[in-house]
């Protein structure tokens, strides 16, 4: 049995539960760790089959000396539905699982979003363990209680807030983490970094100069420390979004759309969110007094994370803006999105006229 490094442990407060994020390498072999993490004597690993083969059998055996039950989902945005989640409350309920029980997901932002659902809703609220293993899921999907599936027509429709018992990342999945799926976390990162400015966004521009798009950034580790940091930071402040914490949205409106439009196939969710933020700054710059060059900087961050910036040319940019209309950020019939002042001063605006919104579409098509 391996002993776990912990590089570092945040606390997160929040009105109804104060809970942990563990950040640190083997602590997925670390069995008397994981153990004192559960303390119910039921539980089920959530995960895919993908993750299922590197590390469910860790699990497993720190679980031995309890029920533990497994569900390995297919692997992809395609399948956060109501089928996967039924197929959770199936087993649940065929296994006998109690109000006392632990659901753990063990996987990326799909598995987290889903599991984290379904322990809001079976008999009303079990306890719930959020183990990710991607880069996006540990920066940001894991950390925060937003859980969902999503609807055909609309990406996180039918969700809950729900915050987890402790959120443990060993950064060691990420090791086996497919170059595509790291880079695509990435893109949460650069939001982070254009929302603070600052020391942060000199950091993550110098990390991925030296190397963080292939992973090999040495200060890899604290910059997902910080923005742990700062989403808990937001979600202390306004855990259902109806204030600050919005501006997390930042570049997600375009990016939920192409989701959507897509049926979820094409894109990971952080290449669509790359497309989103330089959609948002070129948004900001050309109706909201953005300057050029902080457009060319978030254009060059996302180029250097080797993401996605560009509408492809075959996309309706009719039925995109269409789909648009279902965002759940919409308020009384306003379609709403994050601006950017400046980097590290971005902003809520509900009043974005059709007409700047169409330009900016047309404007930010591959080649255009």
């Amino acid at each position: 049995m391996a002993k776990s490094e912990i590089y570092r442990e945040l606390c997160v407060r929040m009105p109804a539960r104060t809970y942990s994020i563990f950040i640190g390498r083997n602590i997925l072999r670390d069995s008397d760790f994981l153990r004192r993490q559960v303390s119910s004597r039921q539980v089920l690993i959530v995960t895919n089959k993908t993750i299922a083969p590197l590390y469910l059998s860790y699990m497993q055996e720190s679980f031995s000396d309890r029920q533990c039950d497994v569900l390995a989902l297919e692997d992809g945005e395609v399948y956060k539905n109501e089928r996967s989640l039924f197929q959770i409350y199936n087993l649940l309920i065929e296994k006998k699982h109690h109000r006392d029980t632990m659901i753990i997901a063990l996987g990326g932002g799909v598995v987290g979003d889903i599991s984290g659902f379904a322990a809001s809703t079976y008999q009303r609220g079990v306890e719930f363990l959020q183990i990710p293993t991607t880069l996006l899921a540990q920066v940001d999907a894991s950390v925060g209680g937003k859980t969902a599936i999503n609807h055909s027509q609309a990406k996180n429709m039918i969700g809950s807030y729900y915050q987890p018992n402790a959120v443990i990342m060993d950064l060691n999945t990420l090791h086996t983490l497919p170059l595509r799926e790291f880079r695509a976390g990435l893109a949460e990162i650069i939001k982070y970094a254009i929302l603070v400015g600052g020391v942060f966004l000199l950091q993550v521009q110098g990390a991925l100069k030296s190397g963080l798009a292939t992973n090999a950034a040495a200060d890899l580790p604290e910059i997902i420390s910080k923005c742990c940091q700062i989403k808990a930071s937001f979600v202390e402040k306004d855990e259902r979004d109806t204030g600050v914490r919005e501006l997390l949205n930042l570049g997600h409106t375009v990016a939920h759309a192409l989701e959507a439009y897509t049926q979820y196939n094409r894109w990971l969710h952080g290449e669509a969110v790359a497309i989103g933020l330089y959609c948002a700054a070129v948004l900001s710059h050309q109706f909201y007094g953005l300057d050029e060059r902080t457009v060319e900087l978030i254009d060059n961050l996302l180029s250097l994370a080797k993401l996605p910036r560009r509408i492809p040319k075959d996309i309706n940019l009719q039925n995109l803006r269409a789909l648009m209309d279902k965002d759940k950020k919409i308020k009384n019939n306003n379609l709403r999105f994050i601006l950017i002042r400046e980097v590290g001063d971005c902003y809520l605006m509900d009043t974005v006229p059709e007409a700047n919104l169409w330009s900016v579409l047309q404007s930010v098509v591959e080649g255009e």
